[in-house]
């Protein structure tokens, strides 16, 4: 295999785009094309599917077979800790993605209650001016004068 075909991006693929076969795929990430059976079948990684049932693995796919080998052999986590750390990994990404959302929607509405607290201001009678209650001070000038 070429050089630059060790990364799956540089051919100008999509990440998502389903489109090594299962041999290519194996080669990717360094396994046997059994070892890629093996994890469909326990759900560690799922490709996208031919007509006819073939695998085809985007570049996704690929990064997450890496993943689950550095894991595996690197950090020594058996394949069950393994399908459980993707999940999480998934879980918390789901996580972040609605926070930013969240996030967004909040900061438009702050700017949506921003521009109506303009408006309210700006529709603001000129003549009458806000005083605070507890030091008004009613001046009548028919009002007996102290001494």
């Amino acid at each position: 295999m070429t050089d630059n075909f060790t990364d799956p991006m540089s051919a100008g693929v999509a990440e998502d785009a389903p489109v090594f076969v299962i041999s290519v795929a194996a080669t990717l990430a360094g396994m046997h094309p059994q070892t890629l059976r093996q994890y469909d079948r326990i759900g560690l990684v799922s490709p996208g599917r031919t007509s006819g049932r073939g695998r085809r693995y985007s570049a996704r796919d690929i990064a997450m077979l890496r993943e689950v080998q550095r894991l595996s052999q690197d950090e020594g986590v058996n394949l069950a800790g393994v399908k459980r750390i993707l999940e999480l990994e998934a879980h918390v990404s789901a996580l972040q993605a609605r926070l930013s959302e969240v996030l967004a929607d909040l900061d438009a509405m702050h700017h949506e209650m921003a521009r109506r607290e303009r408006a309210v201001h700006q529709s603001y009678r000129r003549d009458l001016v806000p005083v605070d209650q507890g030091a008004v001070v009613v001046w009548n000038p028919n009002h007996p004068k102290r001494s």
